[in-house]
């Protein structure tokens, strides 16, 4: 799987990540560049980069900030948009991918990112590093802009996994809560449950039993549970951490990165239209760079794969320099605050809490009173 080494050996802990070159649309020149932009904000960060090392050896070479910081791995395959889940299990091995999450497997490294395909990074990390004892279905959290305080909304799931029932819904609030309290410091996150409307007796009956159990656990789960919040909540200030489906929530989030594109590229022609637009522009730049950075999701590149074994971020496949470098520091920031591990512990002190029944029974009483 993986043959000669290249630069010098970086040392295990939690100031190394490891970096899978070969994901992303753009392919390891912009992989480089972004792990270059972190090691240069970043002095105490550490790599493990794999791919082709006939690849990899002179684009680490040109940046200067990486000497003595980066570990080549090679691995001669490379895992396409296009492979199903399926046969990366089967036929990965040598892969740039399954490189990667094999080091964060054994302990030489903190964390793991990867620009690469969605279904089959969740397959390989559910296969090497295994879910948490008590978790049924892993999940996928983002950051999402909004208008609260801490200016991130925590999304979740995000596209893991399309289905849901109100067992796993519990346990991507459970999980959300304890990304929230760890990346943004709220002791007593607000949970919403996405649905079509806020009223009760609104949304199917897994809705309505996830609703019941969120609410009966909101307590004992230290956190305060607001109910059913709709897709406008989503970057508002209702809620800090946002529950849906794998399939909900990544409809969710390709919809509004499309919105912030039309937005931006809406307000650049209308700038341009004529020379008193194009002054006006320079007038309200400030203001407009402002805008620009609040909805450019390459500053929250990153989605956390939540419930397993160690640290793993998803970046966008057709991330630039910028996002990598932001999922990058995700996954350093997350492993200097050991939250895999404390995620573990979250998890297994509320496998109890998901294994309790009683709200089941008002989930069909409400169901069958519509």
């Amino acid at each position: 799987m993986t043959g000669q080494t290249d630069h010098t050996q970086v040392p295990a802990g939690r100031n190394t990540i490891s970096v899978d070159a070969m994901g992303g649309d753009a392919g390891p020149t912009v992989v480089v560049a972004g792990i270059a932009m972190s090691a240069k904000m970043n002095p105490d960060i550490r790599f493990i980069l794999h791919g082709p090392i006939e690849q990899l050896t002179p684009l680490v070479a040109k940046k200067r900030v990486l000497d003595g910081r980066v570990e080549v791995r090679d691995a001669r395959d490379v895992v396409t948009m296009d492979d199903k889940p399926s046969q990366v299990m089967r036929n990965g091995k040598g892969t740039s991918m399954w490189s990667t999450i094999e080091s964060v497997k054994h302990g030489e490294a903190a964390g793991a990112v990867s620009c690469g395909n969605t279904g089959a990074l969740m397959a390989v990390s559910m296969i090497r590093l295994r879910k948490l004892p008590g978790v049924n279905r892993p999940a996928i959290a983002i950051l999402w802009p909004s208008s609260n305080p801490q200016g991130f909304n925590v999304m979740l799931d995000v596209g893991a996994d399309v289905r849901a029932d109100a067992q796993d819904l519990l346990q991507y609030a459970l999980m959300g809560t304890s990304y929230t309290r760890n990346s943004m410091d709220i002791a007593r996150p607000r949970v919403g449950l996405l649905n079509v409307g806020t009223e009760e007796h609104k949304g199917h009956a897994e809705l309505k039993e996830a609703y019941a159990l969120i609410a009966e656990h909101a307590d004992r789960g230290s956190f305060e549970f607001v109910g059913f919040v709709e897709g406008s909540d989503i970057p508002g200030s209702t809620a800090d951490v946002i529950v849906t489906d794998g399939f909900t929530g990544n409809v969710a989030i390709k919809t509004g990165e499309g919105t912030a594109s039309l937005i931006r590229s809406t307000l650049r022609d209308a700038f341009q239209y004529s020379i008193l637009s194009r002054l006006a522009a320079l007038l309200a730049l400030p203001s407009l760079t402002r805008l620009s950075k609040k909805i450019d999701p390459r500053r929250v590149n990153g989605g956390v794969f939540l419930g397993l074994n160690g640290t793993v971020v998803k970046s966008h496949g057709g991330a630039d320099a910028t996002g990598v470098s932001a999922a990058v520091k995700l996954a350093f920031r997350l492993a200097e605050q050991g939250f895999a591990e404390k995620l573990a512990a979250r998890v297994a002190s509320s496998v109890e809490l998901t294994q309790d029944t009683p709200a089941r029974d008002f989930a069909r009483a409400t169901t069958q009173k519509d």
